[in-house]
């Protein structure tokens, strides 16, 4: 067993690797339309009821026809899933971990194809895809090893005339349901969590990218995973999530997305079902309200391309985007000098041309959210830059800047979730902290400054899951940046760090004498 170490990002600036992209893109779209089933205890499932998954860069563009499951499969799905973990629960951690190993290196030989399948379904740019599938190599690499280490010996003190022993083991039946905006990495990564510990899963894709899934379902299988181990059910969240979250023997709940969904999905699980035994556990990684804060002694050229890295990457659709920049009145108008021309050369369009950096938003209900928000934020401020749609058949919107917001102003305080950022003048720095800790939020943050002092300060009082010092706020690492937040922001999870398995597992005491 090697040690472990992140998958490297793809450098498009190489013909090769262009050209490979290219070839995947086309190699996507010739299967543009196709219908997908569910998958039940290993065999297929169709329905009367179907949906589509649609390209947002071209709205009416078919990418492909899903079978829907309703309550009676999400039934079904539980209940094959309880079958299988009666013997999958005491297969060795070895044989599970080698499943995960076997769908990663598959996932590196199918890197391209995912990665445009990515900037198809979702609109992520070429970087932000391939970013993407470099995750979920990190998440099956590194959970692979974690379930191997936490299968062996474990540390109790010792006690004379006593052989005691603390193992881990599974919970039993995890419903999993992933966000769109990571539709392979953190999909991938709650699902390989759950099975690699020895518990079975029920996957529950996001409707906006199910395509994604039903391709990680073909590499599970290519990697040979047992039949109901993993069952795709696809379907909307109060019909088919609400029967796979209230079912009695449902043991977890792995959620990813917006505060309001985790808070439903955690009041429904608190509810005890006829005939449960257990308290259902919920891992929860909500939204966040991400802030970066631009010291009077920082290298205000660093934290410009920061800020605007955090803010538009991915159209600002990531929870740890930075929504707002909070900066020292002293240097607010050169930032703001520094930051405008970035955020005006940025290109929208159609992510299958790599030349634009931004791509759509998901869907018509994000762009009137994000757009309703712009509105709001022209009475609140200054629009500096954007403010508008984007030309094209696809849902874009204008990377947008408002100056001059106050700290409880919406757009200051509101998750937003595309393009748009807020800018905030404070007296000092620590009245920006204070602004940077005043919403409901404690996700991801960041500080620019060469004041090692203030630096020190903001460790210390900087309340978010993960604080960057000197550098952007978004683009966590499996293994080097445990990812999960505070407050409303979650359960502060930590996803690719050496806790996380623990969420999946529980502990179980032998005593033995002698």
């Amino acid at each position: 067993m090697i040690e472990f170490k992140n998958e490297p990002l793809t450098d498009f600036s190489r013909e090769e690797n262009r050209q490979k992209m290219l070839a995947a893109l086309k190699q996507v779209a010739a299967q543009f339309g196709r219908d997908y089933d569910l998958i039940i205890g290993g065999k297929r499932v169709r329905t009367a009821d179907k949906f589509h998954s649609y390209n947002p860069s071209e709205k009416t563009e078919v990418l492909g026809t899903f079978a829907k499951a309703g309550a009676k499969e999400a039934k079904l799905a539980i209940e094959a899933a309880w079958k299988r973990f009666q013997t999958w629960r005491f297969a060795p951690a070895d044989e599970r971990a080698g499943y995960l190993f076997r769908a990663a290196s598959i996932m590196r030989r199918r890197k391209f194809e995912m990665s445009a399948w990515m900037v198809c379904e979702v609109g992520k740019s070429w970087a932000e895809a391939d970013g993407d599938v470099a995750e979920t190599i990190d998440f099956l690499d590194f959970y692979g090893r974690e379930a191997m280490r936490y299968s062996g010996p474990q540390p109790v003190t010792p006690y004379p005339g006593e052989m005691n022993e603390l193992q881990y083991i599974p919970l039993g039946v995890g419903v999993v349901i992933p966000p769109w905006n990571f539709p392979c990495a953190i999909m991938a990564g709650m699902t390989s969590a759950g099975l690699v510990t020895g518990n079975t899963v029920v996957l529950k894709p996001s409707s906006d990218s199910p395509l994604i899934a039903a391709k990680f379902m073909e590499v599970l299988e290519e990697a040979g995973v047992p039949a109901g181990v993993v069952n795709f059910v696809p379907g909307s969240g109060a019909s088919c999530g609400d029967t796979l979250v209230g079912h009695p023997l449902t043991r977890f709940i792995s959620f990813t997305g917006s505060k309001e969904v985790g808070l439903h999905i955690n009041e429904l699980a608190a509810k005890v079902a006829p005939g449960q035994v257990w308290i259902k556990r919920v891992v929860a990684e909500m939204g966040g309200k991400d802030t970066i804060v631009v010291d009077s002694e920082a290298n205000l050229e660093d934290a410009a391309a920061g800020v605007v890295a955090s803010a538009y990457g991915f159209q600002g659709q990531k929870c740890s985007a930075c929504s707002r920049a909070v900066i020292d009145a002293r240097v607010y108008d050169e930032f703001v000098k520094l930051v405008l021309p970035k955020v005006k050369t940025i290109l929208v369009g159609p992510t299958k041309d790599p030349v634009n950096y931004m791509g759509p938003v998901v869907n018509q209900k994000a762009f009137d959210s994000i757009m309703e928000y712009i509105k709001v934020g022209k009475t609140e401020g200054r629009l500096l830059a954007g403010g508008k749609a984007a030309p094209g058949n696809g849902w874009f919107i204008q990377p947008t800047v408002f100056g001059d917001i106050k700290p409880k102003a919406r757009i200051s305080q509101e998750e937003i979730f595309g393009p748009v950022l807020a800018l905030l003048k404070a007296p000092n720095f620590d009245r920006a902290l204070e602004i940077a800790n005043n919403t409901e939020y404690g996700l991801t943050g960041a500080v620019y400054s060469n004041n090692r002092a203030k630096l020190m300060k903001a460790k210390q009082l900087f309340h978010v899951g993960n604080l960057y010092l000197n550098r952007k706020c978004t683009g966590a690492l499996v293994g080097v940046h445990p990812f999960g937040g505070f407050n409303m922001s979650g359960t502060d999870s930590k996803a690719g760090g050496r806790d996380y398995l623990l969420l999946f597992l529980q502990a179980k005491l032998v005593s033995e004498k002698v």
